[in-house]
């Protein structure tokens, strides 16, 4: 994949008939030197709901990366997961932070010294995240779970991380969809 995504936009024309706006490579693709082969490529982003429909939107993927949708947006993002490298398993709890401050959310990193694994983190969202290829571990607080190909997670604002265990990489499409906790389960976040 290499963060080669087509992108099909559809829009209206003058009249309101349905066209092509573009066809082409998904503009916005990110990468870090720290995870080799890893491509996270941001397919669109809506800033609200109901999301608005407008004849001349601008691409809402470009400027600098954010990590979660805006309040009541969504964000489509498809993520090829190289083979996990040694120096990921090896960061430390402020090398972890950084990397999601880079991503633009320095605050949902949740890893700690003797932690799991140093990309847990927590998002006030709920994800589809949809296998598309390949195979990776979900990391949780006290479980692993290998999806596959296939598979679907609907991951509803825990604390996770994606660990490709692998030889091969894994290709996962996230929908991202802004949420909020409930008063009670979000006062078990908070720092004590």
């Amino acid at each position: 994949m290499d963060g080669k995504v087509r992108r099909v936009v559809t829009g209206h024309d003058r009249k309101g008939r349905a066209i092509v706006v573009s066809d082409g490579l998904a503009p916005s693709v990110r990468t870090n030197p720290k995870r080799p082969g890893q491509y996270s490529t941001e397919v669109w982003r809506t800033e609200g709901a109901p999301a608005p429909i407008v004849a001349d939107e601008a691409d809402p993927t470009l400027g600098p990366r954010k990590l979660m949708p805006p309040e009541h947006g969504t964000v489509v993002r498809i993520t090829q997961f190289a083979p996990e490298p040694e120096a990921i398993r090896n960061l430390d709890p402020e090398s972890a932070k950084k990397m999601f401050a880079d991503m633009g959310h320095g605050s949902a990193s949740t890893f700690e010294a003797g932690g799991r694994h140093p990309m847990i983190h927590r998002t006030e969202t709920v994800d589809y995240a949809i296998i598309l290829s390949g195979e990776i571990t979900l990391v949780l607080d006290d479980e692993d779970v290998l999806v596959r190909a296939g598979d679907v997670v609907v991951q509803r604002g825990t604390n996770h991380a994606w660990s490709n265990r692998s030889a091969k990489p894994c290709t996962v499409a996230f929908i991202l969809i802004d949420g909020g906790f409930d008063a009670d389960l979000g006062s078990k976040f908070e720092p004590q």
